[in-house]
């Protein structure tokens, strides 16, 4: 059965990102920069310290991988799309919540809906969208 992960490009801030969404989502995070490949030698110095791969492993299996766009292809910001988030309470919910709102967007406030007793939409501070949903209600 195929495994679906969100994969998020980033334009050399990586490694920030990935360490951010470790202590606040927790898991266990390996990376790779450019220059630690085997392929190293054909790297060009510009992307040397860039991440190459990027894999956050949650609890329970699931995972975020990450990469920095090398330094020659355009770099296009994520759009049309958000990683959403479910937990088990309101309270939990909030906390990722807010932690993501430190230095980003808030798009939608976190409040109760009909489906959670938590839900909103916040932007983080390296462009990541989100949606987290806590405390879910049956239908």
């Amino acid at each position: 059965m195929p495994q679906l992960n969100a994969y998020l490009s980033f334009n050399g801030n990586c490694a920030e990102a990935m360490r951010f969404y470790e202590r606040t989502l927790g898991g266990k995070l390996e990376m790779l920069t450019f220059a630690q490949t085997p392929n190293a030698d054909q790297t060009p110095a510009a992307d040397a310290d860039r991440i190459m791969h990027a894999y956050l492993v949650l609890d329970g299996g699931h995972g975020l991988m990450a990469a920095d766009a090398p330094s020659n292809m355009t770099y296009e910001p994520m759009k049309g799309c958000a990683l959403a988030l479910s937990y088990e309470t309101a309270e939990e919910g909030r906390r990722i919540f807010d932690a993501f709102g430190e230095g980003g967007k808030v798009t939608m406030p976190f409040e109760p809906t009909f489906w959670a007793e938590g839900f909103g939409m916040v932007d983080d501070r390296f462009g990541t969208h989100w949606i987290i949903n806590g405390g879910m209600k049956p239908m």
